[in-house]
């Protein structure tokens, strides 16, 4: 069981994808309007959904899962937590989005997908891992369908992938619009992208960077408020 702000908690199955840095980070980084109604594509256990639910009181939030257990889990974590009102989740692919929902139902996409195109499958969580079923551009598709003109679409990667991700943001008409670089340390290589991008947008890119340890190792201010330590 891991505890989250606010007296949220979140159960991880067995097998699926546990709570991360990648998730916590996202989660941060994500800007809600008002009353946001939000897809999450490839929500797991309902773990962005749970964060971003104890972050602001006024959102709601729709998870879409493919692995059966995962899905499971999550409508677990929402009776857990009481957010039956306002947090769900669908088991199906998220691939066919536009024939499950009408185009611009959301105002907000986020997503922490599958990081890698080949190598070993996880023995854990192959399916969150690896993007067998789901590519950067049926990502974008996905997202661009969902969300509504001037809406936006957070998500967290490799910085490897960044090039192939701005070129599908911009095949699906998603502009990039704030991108922050994630480094462990002052002295190491980015580890991690969050990226915001919006439908219709204009050109015109915010970067940011954020390091989560001094050089002597202990937690940065930016750690800190991150953790709500």
């Amino acid at each position: 069981m891991e505890y989250l702000q606010n007296g949220f908690c979140l159960n991880i199955a067995p097998g699926t994808f546990p709570l991360s840095t990648d998730s916590i980070l996202l989660a941060d980084f994500v800007k809600l309007p008002k009353q946001a109604k939000v897809l999450d594509l490839g929500a797991g256990c309902g773990t962005l959904g749970l964060l971003l639910c104890a972050k602001d009181a006024g959102c709601s939030v729709t998870g879409i899962e493919l692995n059966e257990a995962a899905h499971a889990a999550a409508l677990e974590n929402i009776v857990r937590n009481g957010l039956e009102a306002r947090l769900f989740s669908i088991c199906d692919d998220l691939r066919i989005i536009p024939q499950r929902f009408p185009s611009g139902s959301y105002t907000c996409c986020v997503s922490n997908p599958p990081y890698y195109t080949g190598g070993p499958a996880s023995k854990t969580a192959p399916q969150a891992r690896r993007d067998d079923n789901c590519t950067i551009a049926e990502l974008f598709t996905a997202a661009a369908w969902a969300i509504r003109y001037g809406g936006d679409f957070y998500l967290v990667h490799k910085p490897e992938r960044l090039a192939e991700i701005c070129a599908c943001a911009s095949e699906a008409g998603l502009e990039p619009k704030r991108l922050r670089l994630v480094r462990h340390d002052p002295d190491s290589q980015v580890s991690l992208i969050l990226l915001q991008c919006r439908k219709g947008g204009k050109p015109g890119l915010i970067w940011e960077e954020l390091c989560l340890h001094n050089a002597d190792g202990t937690p940065t201010e930016s750690y800190k408020k991150i953790y709500h330590l």
